[in-house]
């Protein structure tokens, strides 16, 4: 293993603390909301540089070496001591309110409507909503938290909300809505699209058509395209679980009973590394993940 004298990486030395206190790496990886293989690269790379092993591998648990007992005793010290000075300079920040950065889609067709129901329990945190098609930079602290759509975000603490199910839909009163019967009719029709979205090569690609084909009107945003559909002005994509409330009320209908479901069109929460074990942002991400699951 390559030696180093240069500090470990604090993320590293996180993670570790974090395997250790949970005695495995699947819970650690849960706790801090990054996979299992994130964990498994940052513990690989502190022992690198350590030159040693801190974790002797079981077939169905882990131990701690001596070297591992060690490092576990320097992080909890140190960060006992990174923990108190941050309660004394943050007091003043306890109730400072929750900013989640969120599309503005998510915000009105699931969240909004939901969101009453985390503040009757929690009336003590406040929560900004910020709906954006802009990426906000958490690391230089722009949002607390922010949720995203499509494939998994190449970050660190995230984690899958749902995955959606993609449909074709059109309007009650669309002239061609009888006529739609097989997934290839929608090529002969316009098929109206969000600007950065995959979703219809997604749907086109998995029912074996080429998405080249498509007459494609590009909209700015999910909300404009749902509106377009309303309007009659051409068959959109549907994220089922996203708009039921929208389907349920019959504004918009899905062409066909079954629809697509991928990994690639999912919606995912991001939290910034600082506040992942705050205490308003963990009650939230809580109340967040069993609102979701409701929505599987």
């Amino acid at each position: 293993m390559r030696r180093s004298k240069t500090l470990p990486p604090l993320e590293s030395l996180r993670v570790f603390h974090e395997v250790a206190r949970q005695s495995g790496f699947r819970k650690a990886g849960d706790a801090l909301l990054i996979s299992q293989s994130a964990v498994s690269h940052h513990i690989r790379k502190l022992e690198d540089m350590l030159g040693r092993p801190l974790f002797r591998r079981h077939s169905k648990s882990i131990s701690l070496t001596d070297a591992g007992q060690e490092m576990l005793e320097a992080t909890q010290a140190g960060f006992d001591l990174i923990a108190e000075a941050a309660a004394r300079l943050r007091q003043s920040d306890e109730t400072a309110p929750l900013r989640i950065s969120l599309l503005p889609s998510f915000a009105t067709n699931w969240l909004l409507p939901r969101i009453d129901g985390f503040r009757t329990r929690h009336s003590d945190i406040e929560v900004q909503l910020d709906p954006t098609l802009a990426l906000a930079d958490l690391a230089n602290g722009e949002a607390d938290l922010a949720i995203r759509y499509g494939s998994r975000p190449l970050v660190p603490h995230c984690r899958k909300l749902f995955a959606e199910e993609l449909c074709p839909a059109v309007s009650a009163d669309y002239p061609a809505r009888m006529s739609i019967r097989a997934p290839g009719d929608v090529l002969a029709y316009p098929l109206l699209d969000s600007q950065g979205s995959h979703d219809w090569r997604i749907w086109l690609e998995a029912n074996g058509l080429d998405p080249s084909k498509g007459q494609f009107m590009q909209l700015r945003d999910y909300n404009v395209v749902l509106e377009a559909i309303a309007s009659g002005l051409g068959i959109g994509m549907a994220r089922k679980r996203l708009v039921s409330g929208q389907i349920a009320s019959g504004r918009i209908q899905p062409c066909f009973e079954r629809g697509v479901i991928t990994d690639q069109a999912s919606h995912w929460l991001i939290a910034r590394g600082d506040q992942v074990q705050h205490p308003a942002t963990k009650i939230f991400i809580k109340w967040l993940i069993a609102e979701c699951a409701d929505t599987d």
